[in-house]
């Protein structure tokens, strides 16, 4: 594998559960951003962004890409947030593809779960309607491919393993 595969979009779109059964089936590096974070802290992402707060967390996942960027390349999957920083989309452009997995907001809705997901715990379907259309075209803008998700996990991983394979070189 010559680059990173960056995976992005909103929390419940599948982009750890599908980059994790691509990855360990090809045998490639999986990496988790949110995982690491809370590996590196002690915390799970919900307490570390209770604690201390939005700026910090997103500073986290930024110098956690950083180091990521120049560890062996593999598929990276993103906190929903992190490509909201230009900062970061610079860095994912630079060195690797950046795949949108897109998931219909009804199907993202049946997967969330409040205590893993901290930016969406508490919050209504008008809110996660509103962060979706919100975020959903700084995803467009940043991603190399659109992975449409909306057809079950199978069709997903089948979907996300020919992508891989095209482009991680």
């Amino acid at each position: 594998m010559e680059r990173h595969i960056f995976l992005v979009g909103m929390p419940g779109s599948g982009k750890s559960a599908l980059g994790r059964r691509v990855a360990q089936k090809l045998q490639i590096p999986y990496l988790d951003t949110d995982f690491y974070l809370a590996e590196a802290s002690g915390m799970n992402t919900a307490q570390l962004y209770a604690t201390f707060g939005e700026q910090a967390f997103r500073d986290g996942e930024t110098r956690l890409l950083q180091e990521l960027v120049n560890a062996s390349p593999g598929i990276i999957s993103t906190g929903g947030g992190l490509c909201l920083r230009e900062e970061n989309r610079v860095l994912m452009r630079n060195h690797g593809v950046i795949v949108l997995i897109d998931r219909p907001i009804d199907d993202i809705m049946l997967d969330i779960r409040a205590e893993k997901r901290p930016f969406l715990a508490q919050k209504g379907r008008e809110e996660i309607e509103r962060i979706y259309h919100e975020r959903m075209p700084i995803y467009r803008s940043v991603a190399d491919i659109v992975m449409d998700n909306g057809n079950g996990f199978h069709n997903g991983l089948a979907a996300l393993e020919e992508i891989v394979r095209r482009y991680a070189g």
